[in-house]
């Protein structure tokens, strides 16, 4: 969830974080941090958070039958 309280800590959402790269990101903190790298700094921005990546559905695999009630 976006604004789960119990979130895992991650410098990619991190308020003191600003991106660099895909990987890489610069802490008012630390300095670079990768993106899976936290501290006790830590202070979750939701905003920063993308949601993953839906499902897409095969239209190879569905036949006229399954559009029928």
């Amino acid at each position: 969830m976006l604004f789960d309280p119990n979130i895992e800590p991650k410098c990619n959402y991190c308020r003191h974080s600003v991106s660099l790269g895909r990987y890489e990101f610069a802490c008012v903190k630390h300095g670079i941090m990768h993106g899976d790298g936290s501290c006790v700094e830590f202070r979750y921005e939701p905003t920063k958070r993308v949601p993953p990546e839906l499902p897409t559905l095969k239209a190879t695999d569905l036949s006229r039958d399954d559009f029928e009630l």
